[in-house]
């Protein structure tokens, strides 16, 4: 599962793929072509067949777009990425930008001249990134010009195929409600949004409505393809069949009439030549669509994607199946950290590290009878400076050793079929510094703000953000990314719309599971994020109070390290917390560990002295 990427310098990387495209874009009538880091389902992890961005420029992140023009180049990235993207791209082709700051809706308006031609791929690029877009072309005079071909398409001669991965069902134990009844709720949202139709685009979510899984990309067990929900039932799935068994086949005949996706543009034409009116989310559906249903006399209906909501909030069995899941995860981490410390520091590098935490999860998933399917994503394995790289990933050219007096970040989570787990925990190699050791706890304040946080119904992410940062903000310090991302039942590692950030603009609801991450990074010195999980849990009264408030119950069960804490900088009730988390985990993970592991684990979560004066 262990996956390393290639370092800039390819000689076939750059110049001489952005020098084919500048040729094609000449041929064609064109000033520039916009490749994004997306594909057609605008999901976090893309086929290899669709990993374009990369292929263009040897950018690997997960969020980015590039901008060709005849004579310059331009790669837009966000703050996760600022340090990496120069790393990976040939700065010599490349400018970077900032896809917060400036991003490209901003940027065309002052640097596309009056009557430049931007091509873009209709596929790749959503309903309301489009109408941004245009909007800023306008301004500058410019035009969007739509593609029919993906001009990487035509120059990319090696280009992989589509991928065919065999789909799964999941089983009713670990999905907690039939497919059939799931489909019936949404069609009635359908009809309640007025369209006779919905096109589902986001794979997540015909995983879900489906009671299917598959693994047509890395890390996340998505069948890729499209479903067309009825209001009156009549449902179509879009999805090569060779990824069908006969069972399986079988399965969603009942559900959906099933289709090869070569015939979707078609489906979509001829509901809109009927006059349908089809709801496509403007946030996830591909402005192709949008074309397809009002080039042939559709209706468009903006609304969102309708199982969104419904796969957010984890039913009953979801969120049991989570509790076991972050229960054996948080036995491997236990291992995994143990065995770290009775490592000498210069013995180990990040790789090392990276593949014993798979080996321990591995073995752990096996011996509980639950294997693990996948990591939930590409582990995060930063010593020393690289820890200060937020989405940092690990390659043979970068490994560094993990030195004494330096801290070491391990971001990791695991797939298994009854749950999703993602889980971050900052160590020192060493002795710390009492700056390493402030900020830690800095950070682990605001960990604990979020944990115990209550708030009403209707609060959104972006009205509790602060309470992750206040600690930090006190001491002049802060982080650049949100505090926390959606997580899927056995799917995205990352999943929407709910999140704990500035943009969280999705009410929290009960059954949301979301991550409470917050970090403090030191450029080329260290970083420091302590990740654990949570769950909305409904609302209830509070003893003496006038409204019932939701709270968060902590998922991941693993010992933070009390190494890095300084005590004196915690009140009370914080210090009370981290006693009693660290109770739970050893009373939820101590039977699930032996020997040298246990008595570690004993130590790691022992109370810790109360110093604080408040």
């Amino acid at each position: 599962m262990f996956q390393t990427f290639d370092s800039a310098g390819d000689p076939a990387v750059g110049k001489p793929r952005v020098a084919m495209l500048r040729q094609w874009l000449a041929e064609n009538g064109l000033d520039g072509f916009m490749v994004p880091r997306a594909d057609e389902h605008q999901g976090e992890y893309v086929a290899d067949r669709s990993a374009r961005l990369k292929w263009l420029t040897g950018f690997s992140g997960s969020a980015g777009i590039a901008i060709i023009l005849r004579d310059r180049a331009f790669i837009f990235v966000d703050g996760r990425y600022t340090l990496q993207v120069r790393g990976e791209v040939d700065l010599s082709i490349f400018t970077v930008e900032s896809l917060v700051d400036n991003p490209p809706a901003s940027w065309i308006k002052d640097n596309l001249g009056k009557g430049a031609r931007l091509g873009f791929d209709p596929w790749l690029h959503t309903i309301g990134e489009v109408k941004a877009l245009q909007a800023s072309a306008e301004q500058s005079g410019a035009t969007l010009v739509p593609l029919d071909k993906n001009p990487i398409d035509v120059i990319w001669k090696d280009q992989p195929e589509p991928p065919r991965a065999p789909v799964e069902l999941h089983p009713i134990a670990f999905a907690g409600e039939l497919a059939k009844d799931k489909l019936a709720r949404l069609a009635g949202a359908i009809e309640k949004d007025g369209a006779t139709h919905a096109v589902l685009t986001d794979p997540s979510s015909i995983a879900w409505a489906f009671n299917i899984r598959g693994g047509d990309v890395a890390h996340t067990p998505l069948a890729l393809g499209f479903a067309i929900l009825a209001a009156d039932g009549k449902h179509q799935l879009f999805m090569d069949p060779r990824k069908f068994s006969r069972q399986v086949a079988a399965y969603l005949t009942q559900l959906a009439d099933p289709h090869d996706p070569g015939e979707f543009e078609a489906a979509i034409a001829g509901l809109a030549d009927d006059g349908a009116k089809i709801a496509l989310d403007p946030v996830l559906a591909a402005e192709k669509l949008k074309m397809l249903v009002e080039g042939n006399g559709g209706k468009v209906i903006s609304a969102a994607d309708p199982a969104r909501i419904p796969r957010a909030t984890k039913n009953q069995a979801e969120i049991a199946g989570s509790r076991a899941a972050h229960r054996r995860d948080g036995a491997a981490v236990a291992k995994l950290l143990c065995w770290l410390d009775r490592q000498k520091p210069d013995s180990l590098d990040e790789i090392d590290v990276v593949t014993k935490l798979e080996e321990v999860r591995r073995q752990t998933g096996e011996e509980t009878q639950m294997p693990l399917r996948d990591i939930s994503f590409d582990t995060i394995s930063g010593a020393g400076p690289n820890g200060a790289i937020m989405h940092y990933r690990v390659s043979r050219a970068t490994s560094r050793k993990l030195r004494s007096g330096e801290l070491f970040l391990l971001d990791s989570g695991g797939q298994y079929q009854d749950g999703t787990t993602d889980i971050t925990r900052t160590v020192p190699i060493g002795e710390p510094t009492q700056e390493m050791r402030e900020r830690f706890t800095l950070v682990l304040k605001g960990m604990i703000g979020i944990s115990t946080l209550r708030f009403p119904a209707g609060t959104r992410g972006s009205e509790i953000d602060a309470v992750a940062r206040m600690a930090l903000w006190k001491h002049g310090c802060d982080f650049a990314h949100g505090t926390g991302h959606g997580v899927g039942s056995y799917l995205a590692v990352h999943e929407g719309p709910q999140r704990i950030a500035r943009t969280g603009t999705e009410k929290l609801l009960a059954g949301m599971m979301l991550s409470n991450e917050p970090g403090y990074y030191k450029e080329g010195a260290y970083g420091i994020r302590i990740e654990n999980l949570i769950l909305v849990t409904p609302a209830e009264p509070i003893e003496g109070g006038d409204i019932a408030m939701h709270g968060f119950e902590t998922l991941t069960l693993a010992p933070i390290d009390k190494r890095l804490i300084r005590t004196d900088l915690l009140t009370r009730d914080e210090l009370h917390w981290l006693d009693q988390y660290h109770a739970r985990v050893l009373a939820e993970i101590g039977p699930m560990v032996d020997g040298e592991t246990l008595a570690w684990l004993e130590k790691a979560t022992a109370p810790l002295p109360h110093d604080a004066k408040i």
